[in-house]
């Protein structure tokens, strides 16, 4: 048997402990959050880090609403989706998108950082942002983070 498949299947097998962090998005750069909070799920703060395992935290967002952009990024900053058909793409800016999912530019801005694979669909999991100041994760006792 192959080394490197020895230790794959060492790996996949442990459970690891996933602590929870409490992070309030008020007045934070968007951008700058969301690199700390990308750096939190992948688990690239312990000491035990290895890219193909998920090792990260689970991350608690409050106040995800009240995000800070810089310049005029609330109109110039484009949202694009595609529907698949002729004609069926949608464009939004950060205002609009704001207005009616005050969590989604955190969220799109954190999950564009993780890995494009299985794994980073499973780190992205591990993200729960909420508008406001409440959250129902109490029962898991969060720290709080200062990023």
């Amino acid at each position: 048997m192959q080394k490197s498949t020895l230790m794959k299947r060492e790996t996949q097998g442990k459970d690891w402990q996933h602590d929870w962090y409490l992070v309030d998005a008020k007045g934070k750069t968007l951008g700058r959050l969301a690199v700390q909070i990308a750096r939190i799920l992948m688990g690239k703060h312990k000491a035990v880090y290895t890219p193909h395992v998920d090792v990260g935290d689970y991350v608690i967002v409050v106040n995800a609403a009240q995000v800070r952009v810089t310049g005029d990024k609330l109109t110039q900053k484009k949202y694009y989706s595609y529907s698949g058909y002729p004609g069926g793409l949608s464009e939004r800016n950060l205002a609009q998108v704001m207005a009616q999912h005050p969590t989604r530019p955190l969220e799109e801005a954190v999950r564009t950082m993780l890995p494009k694979s299985v794994l980073g669909r499973r780190m992205f999991k591990k993200l729960k942002a909420y508008a406001g100041a409440e959250h129902p994760h109490q029962i898991q006792t969060p720290k709080a983070l200062d990023v």
